[in-house]
């Protein structure tokens, strides 16, 4: 038998050379070994009918999470319009916040949905999430015209199962690709681009032939098809069920990331120039109709869709360029989407809305797909996967309140020129501090690592801990 390739990473901090390596204790080397067991023919196939259908799964997940999310404008419009025919109170940020509590949760509870796939599983986890994303749209059919209850049907329960299923719909990907893992991690992504282009047009079209309540529950079948996708992600090497002491689920976190003051700066910079970007994503419909009645406000978000995924592509392309600076590129998405948002406001040309809207999706792609090389560079291989964790949920505090305060705003001045004045402000002040990040030195090596082994790593097993996708690391 052998390692499974792909599937064993190797921490080298834990060890100062090759010839002082710490012995691991029999208990915990019995519990590393029950839980990844080395089987023969267990490498990442790169291909084959059962990966080719994972792939497909993961994208569904990926499209039917993100696309609704991403078009929760044309919802918007629609309980914006009821809320105000029944005279509640500040009907705009009270609808916003529907949609904001959804994607502020799905991105809260990363770190958690990714301990939790660790511990029941891939399927499991992607199943429950799919079983609350469904009850959570179902039974918001019901409650249209209760907004507060709509908040936790809506916003908590449809965002605690996007999470839920969202996170093991890439973990997956590991266990079956491994050559070609970038360019299919950018095909599972480029889902909700996709989905983000049709389904606006799809959601209107049910808006205009049902009330909002049977909307909904159309839209729960979708959901419900993430509980069909879930018997797809089973992992090539299964793990046993192992009770880990809690000195080993302590090493579940990884407490190093913390040491690197780029990570700490980048991951507090990122929350804070996102408090403006959800915005357009709620507005936009709205706002077009506001500003150009005669016009479809629904153009603008397909084109959104379209050149995130583009953008993603292209700019991906671009960062593994070594000679690319990373950040740099970062910083530029910020203050291009930060202009555009606000160049919003003073075009008189629906068409060069149009544009405006194809610019902030390109640059939306660029910011999207760099947040993963980006937390390598920074962190590293063995912490990359917190790090991304651990920086979603931290966003999910201005992603849940920048668009209801924008709705505030407009409900008191009856106008969306100051919201999206004041919702550019953020990413181009973020942009700027990111300069932080490039002007200070990585963290060197501490007492006890090799200056070689800390940023190339050998192959030295270290049997500390499981990731969530269960393995060694």
């Amino acid at each position: 038998s052998s390692w499974t390739p792909g599937n064993v990473i190797f921490r080298p901090e834990t060890l100062q050379n090759h010839h002082s390596a710490p012995r691991i204790d029999d208990q915990k080397r019995r519990i590393a070994m029950s839980d990844v067991t080395p089987v023969v023919g267990a490498a990442a196939p790169d291909g084959g009918s059962r990966a080719w259908l994972v792939m497909i799964g993961s994208f569904l997940c990926n499209g039917l999470i993100f696309g609704l999310i991403n078009t929760y404008s044309v919802i918007y419009s629609r309980l914006h319009k009821d809320l105000e025919a029944d005279q509640v109170p500040d009907a705009s940020s009270k609808a916003a916040l529907v949609g904001s509590l959804a994607i502020g949760t799905t991105f809260f509870l990363s770190p958690i949905a990714g301990i939790l796939t660790d511990k029941i599983g891939v399927r499991l986890t992607t199943f429950l999430g799919g079983l609350l994303a469904f009850v959570g749209l179902f039974s918001s059919s019901y409650l249209t015209h209760k907004v507060e209850a709509l908040y936790l049907t809506y916003g908590v329960m449809f965002g605690i199962g996007a999470s839920l299923a969202y996170t093991p719909s890439l973990v997956i990907l590991g266990h079956y690709f491994q050559k070609y893992l970038g360019l299919v991690n950018g095909f599972v992504t480029a889902g909700s681009s996709i989905f983000t282009i049709v389904m606006p047009h799809f959601i209107d079209l049910l808006l205009r032939n049902l009330e909002l309540p049977s909307t909904l529950r159309c839209l729960s079948l979708f959901m419900a098809a993430l509980m069909v996708i879930a018997p797809l992600f089973k992992p090539i090497t299964p793990s046993k069920n192992v009770k880990l002491e809690k000195s080993e689920f302590k090493s579940l976190l990884n407490a190093g990331i913390w040491k690197e003051k780029r990570y700490v700066i980048w991951a507090t910079v990122i929350p804070i120039a996102l408090f403006g970007y959800f915005v357009p994503y709620v507005y936009m419909v709205e706002f077009v109709q506001t500003r150009f009645p005669e016009e479809d406000g629904k153009i603008l978000v397909t084109c959104l869709g379209l050149t995130s995924g583009l953008g993603r592509i292209i700019f991906g392309k671009i960062a593994d360029n070594p000679r690319v600076d990373r950040i740099f590129l970062q910083q530029l998405s910020f203050v291009c989407i930060g202009v555009l948002t606000m160049l919003m406001t003073v075009t008189h040309r629906f068409f060069i809305l149009e544009l405006i809207a194809l610019g902030m999706g390109l640059f939306d792609g660029c910011f999207i797909s760099l947040l993963g090389p980006i937390a390598f560079d920074l962190c590293g291989q063995s912490g990359a996967g917190q790090a991304i964790g651990f920086l979603l949920g931290f966003c999910s505090l201005p992603l849940t309140i920048g668009p209801p305060l924008a709705g505030m705003i407009y409900d008191h001045t009856k106008s969306y020129t100051l919201p999206f004045l004041l919702a550019g402000i953020p990413p181009i002040i973020g942009g700027f501090v990111l300069c932080l990040v490039r002007c200070t030195p990585p963290r060197g090596p501490q007492p006890g690592e090799s200056p070689l082994l800390k940023h190339k790593p050998k192959l030295y097993l270290s049997i500390e801990s499981c990731d969530e996708s269960r393995n060694i690391i």
